[in-house]
């Protein structure tokens, strides 16, 4: 089942339930994919999974830089707003990899490239980023990747 049946079906769910803080997230994830699926130049209406992680993790990552900065402004009710919809993107997200499994990843990888120093790290970010897009967040596996290429 593709995810926008997924998300539909949760519409469903919460309308009847009346939840809100539910139902805005639930909408603005299935307002994301018509607009990626409605896009100028695309060649299919279906999104490919990939495609859908990537759309739901640029999602989350928008939620939770708005509560780091609401967070710091002092506006609490705001970030509680924003991490709630955090919580209920995740839910859609594949389970994302430890910080352990993305060294192991990361080290495999530069074995795999031949790196051995920081002038490499971009073609080991390449890799990575292309090998684990969705399950784990660029600036964790960019710090990673400079903490092993010193």
């Amino acid at each position: 089942m593709s995810l926008k049946t997924i998300i539909e079906e949760e519409i469903k769910k919460a309308t009847l339930a009346r939840n809100q803080a539910r139902l805005l997230p639930l909408r603005a994830i299935k307002s994301l994919i018509l607009l990626e699926e409605t896009k100028p130049g695309r060649t299919s209406a279906e999104l490919s999974e990939t495609e859908e992680t990537q759309l739901l993790s640029k999602a989350l990552k928008q939620r939770k830089e708005s509560a780091e900065i609401f967070a710091t402004q002092n506006r609490p009710e705001l970030a509680d707003k924003e991490n709630a919809e955090s919580a209920v993107i995740e839910e859609f997200l594949p389970k994302q990899l430890s910080e352990a499994e993305i060294t192991e990843k990361i080290k495999e990888i530069i074995t795999r490239t031949g790196a051995s120093k920081p002038a490499d790290m971009g073609k080991v970010m390449g890799v990575a980023t292309k090998e684990m897009a969705g399950l784990a967040d660029g600036k964790l596996i960019s710090q990673i990747v400079k903490s092993l290429l010193v």
